[in-house]
């Protein structure tokens, strides 16, 4: 049987991942014991919060250890069963780590069945992602009709679905991105009303313009500048839904903040959420998104790398804000 190609933590980032803080090695295709599946990974999911595990700091999950494979979820094909609940063939979701074999419990994975979607889909618009977008939209955002709502990192996995939901709800949604492709990717594709390039010159004034009467709803996925930027323009009232902010990952020391004294007179909420405490909730999004997604009201883009090997780089562009759409690993 193949080898097992493993992508592992070599060393703690200092600052910048590089390339060197990760060892691609080959071991031996582990084998199922009773009650469990050997899986053969199709596609792995590169995110950002992975960032985070490659770090000792306190969080609210276990960091990889170093040595170990990185983290991820895949989707997977079962090739031998030691359970009746899966059978070889079946394409499943929850396979661990930037590898090509693993072993799991059926009770940890989700079966898929292709001709709903195209089973990648599962890492992405029907997956994590996804219900990111639904549980911090829905939950906190609460976009109403006729109110402005600002995306950053817009063109990317979580925020273009995150600014389509508001869209429906009949809000004027305003993109943030990187670059005129993205640009021009989230008012022509995805629908949205507008969408600023934060790398130009007069950002600022272009938010202002775009922003009139000030922004109802902010999806934090960036921080930075970008946050920076778009705070002090929040209007009473205004909900922060904040998901991440990819801008400062790699920094040894976090950037100074907004003053928060504007929270009380404007009565600003600003709320942090972790999708995994509503993880239960995947199949009700799954429900809502697939006929959507059927009817080309709901898009999506995949930005698709070939091989196990090119994960390290590829990841390090995510962070860098290279990738366009959800990033994918094709396997094999």
């Amino acid at each position: 049987m193949a080898e097992n190609t493993q992508v592992l933590l070599a060393r703690r980032p200092e600052g910048k991942v590089r390339v060197e803080d990760f060892s691609i090695v080959r071991s031996a295709v582990p084998e199922p014991g009773p009650g469990e599946v050997l899986l053969r990974h199709l596609w792995l999911s590169l995110d950002p919060y992975q960032r985070g595990r490659m770090s000792a700091a306190k969080s609210y999950a276990q960091p990889v250890a170093v040595g170990a494979v990185m983290e991820c979820r895949a989707v997977a094909r079962v090739e031998k069963s030691n359970d009746p609940a899966l059978k070889p063939g079946d394409i499943v979701l929850g396979a661990y780590g930037w590898q090509e074999w693993s072993v799991a419990s059926p009770k940890e994975l989700m079966k898929l069945d292709p001709a709903e979607a195209p089973v990648q889909t599962a890492l992405g618009i029907l997956g994590m992602p996804g219900l990111t977008a639904h549980v911090g939209m829905s939950d906190i955002g609460q976009p109403k009709r006729g109110e402005t709502v600002v995306i950053s990192a817009a063109s990317g996995a979580v925020g273009a679905v995150a600014g389509q939901i508001a869209k429906a709800e009949g809000a004027r949604v305003i993109g943030i991105a990187g670059g005129a492709a993205k640009c021009a990717y989230v008012r022509e594709e995805l629908g949205f009303d507008a969408c600023l390039d934060h790398r130009d010159a007069d950002f600022i004034q272009a938010l202002d313009a775009a922003c009139p009467k000030g922004v109802d709803v902010y999806w934090e996925n960036v921080g930075g500048a970008v946050q920076r930027a778009v705070f002090p323009r929040l209007a009473d009232f205004a909900r922060m839904v904040m998901c991440g902010m990819i801008a400062e990952y790699n920094d040894p020391v976090p950037q100074p903040g907004p003053n928060l004294m504007s929270a009380v007179r404007k009565r600003l909420r600003i709320q942090g959420f972790i999708v995994s405490d509503s993880w239960q909730r995947l199949p009700e999004w799954r429900a809502a998104a697939i006929p959507l997604i059927r009817a080309g009201k709901l898009r999506y883009r995949e930005d698709v790398v070939d091989g196990i090997e090119a994960a390290p780089e590829a990841f390090i562009g995510l962070l860098e804000g290279r990738n366009f759409g959800k990033l994918l690993i094709k396997v094999g």
